[in-house]
């Protein structure tokens, strides 16, 4: 007999895989409201920090450190969670513990002490502490889990129309988001509703989760780990670049949050016009990615990275000389750092990609993510507490406290960009995609400006397996 496959099981596998790739989009286009809430800085949660509960720096500061260390503390157990779930039910269970929190924080907002700061800090440090774990390993299982639903040769279109359409519905939510807060002046039923909204979409999001396929099994090695050790310490250049994310995440994260504190309290900019200026940045972003993708192919990763950031740095200057007399600046600013930002960010994946050893992959990820989220989530605990002694102590000069302030993201990332610059750069590794490398990168995004970023895909075209 012959061992080809009958043509009407063909077919049933083609429809099939149309259901899966269309049941994932309409998935993401209603998720991004929730996912995009739990940024550790977005529009909704500054304004609910500053706006609706008047939270001190250091409170702030420490809520927002809290995803990047459930990024640290989901390198660990995740390997345990793998054995006992696969990872579909992974995505599923813990999308939907994640969703539940949110659920819960939108009915124990009406019973918050906001007097009582320090009790209001400690409940919501405890919510999004759980929040923030369910969503980070639900991220991990649902990248493991797509990209292998989603054959080599259809990667590149399939998620390259799936990320373009995600980015339309995160810029519709930050506007309708930024309206609705603006419009019932940040009253802690807006914030209710909003929240509500989200979870709602997040349902439908869930049951669509649930109606897709387990993804195809693969075949998992038996690992040395001692092996796999000693290469990772071998990889100098590797070392390099993990040191330098480490810098670099802490030049970003510092002061971060406190971007938006910034706008909306000393700016007295509305959640409307902050939400604008993170869909102008997106769409820098978005307009630029094809041109540096082509000047990352052409030149490499590292100098290409290295020109991205000290242009955005040169941006992010400008910051040190704002005040409510020249806030539109804010506008091209935003459009610029969104335009320049994008190779940065591009490059950051796709030399990963070529520095991770393939005999090591899973632990060179693991080295990654646990070195730069932990460094990263001790950055804005020390920024709220700098920032809060400083204003404390010049409290005649709030302005001027912020601009110095300011001042560490350009210093810091340009003084880390000399590390980068010592990374040996090799020829593009075989295997197409790091899942889960990027998890900080969609963490930091709401910082960017970028916030299309926390649900997108970065994977690798076949087409370019073979180098450059």
């Amino acid at each position: 007999m012959s061992s080809l496959p009958h043509p009407a099981t063909k077919a049933s596998s083609k429809l099939s895989l149309r259901r899966t790739l269309r049941l994932s989009v309409i998935d993401g286009l209603v998720a991004m409201p929730i996912v995009t809430m739990s940024l550790p800085v977005n529009v909704f949660l500054a304004a609910l920090f500053t706006k609706g509960l008047h939270l001190p720096k250091t409170d702030i500061g420490l809520i927002t450190s809290l995803p990047f260390f459930c990024n640290f503390l989901q390198v660990f157990f995740s390997p345990f969670i793998s054995r006992v779930l696969s990872p579909r039910m992974t995505t599923v269970w813990f999308a939907s513990i994640h969703c539940v929190t949110w659920a819960v924080v939108a009915v124990l907002l009406s019973y918050v002490p906001v007097h009582d700061s320090e009790t209001t800090t400690r409940w919501l440090s405890l919510w999004f502490f759980v929040s923030s774990l369910a969503a980070a390993v639900a991220g991990i299982g649902w990248n493991q889990w797509v990209q292998e639903l989603v054959p080599a040769r259809l990667r590149g279109k399939y998620f390259g129309r799936r990320n373009g359409l995600l980015s339309f519905s995160n810029t519709a939510f930050l506007l309708l988001a930024g309206w609705a807060l603006e419009t019932w002046n940040y009253s802690v039923e807006v914030f209710q509703g909003v929240i509500a909204g989200a979870v709602f979409l997040r349902l439908f999001s869930l049951r669509w989760l649930y109606q897709m396929p387990e993804s195809p099994e693969p075949v998992k090695p038996d690992r040395d780990i001692k092996a796999e050790l000693k290469t990772v310490q071998a990889s100098r250049s590797l070392l390099a670049f993990v040191a330098f994310g480490a810098i670099w995440s802490f030049a970003a994260n510092m002061f971060g949050p406190f971007y938006h504190v910034f706008m909306f309290e000393k700016l007295e900019m509305s959640a409307l016009q902050i939400s604008l200026l993170a869909v102008i940045a997106a769409f820098g972003g978005a307009l630029s990615l094809p041109a540096w993708g082509q000047l990352l192919d052409r030149f490499g990763n590292k100098s290409v990275m290295t020109l991205s950031l000290l242009l955005w740095q040169v941006q992010n200057l400008f910051w040190c000389f704002l005040g409510p007399e020249n806030k539109e600046w804010l506008y091209w600013m935003w459009l610029a750092g969104g335009t320049v930002s994008a190779g940065f960010v591009l490059g950051q994946f796709t030399l990963l990609l070529k520095l991770i050893p393939v005999e090591a992959k899973s632990l060179a990820i693991g080295v990654n993510l646990a070195v730069t989220s932990i460094i990263a989530a001790m950055a804005p605990i020390s920024g709220g507490w700098i920032l809060t002694w400083a204003l404390a102590r010049w409290p005649e000069a709030e302005f001027q406290v912020y601009h110095v302030c300011f001042l560490a993201q350009p210093v810091i990332a340009s003084l880390g960009a000399l590390l980068l610059l010592r990374v040996r750069e090799p020829a593009a590794r075989s295997f197409t995609s790091v899942v889960g490398a990027m998890r900080n990168i969609r963490t930091l995004s709401g910082i960017f400006g970028m916030s299309f970023l926390v649900n997108y895909v970065f994977y690798r075209d076949e087409k370019a397996k073979s180098g450059r």
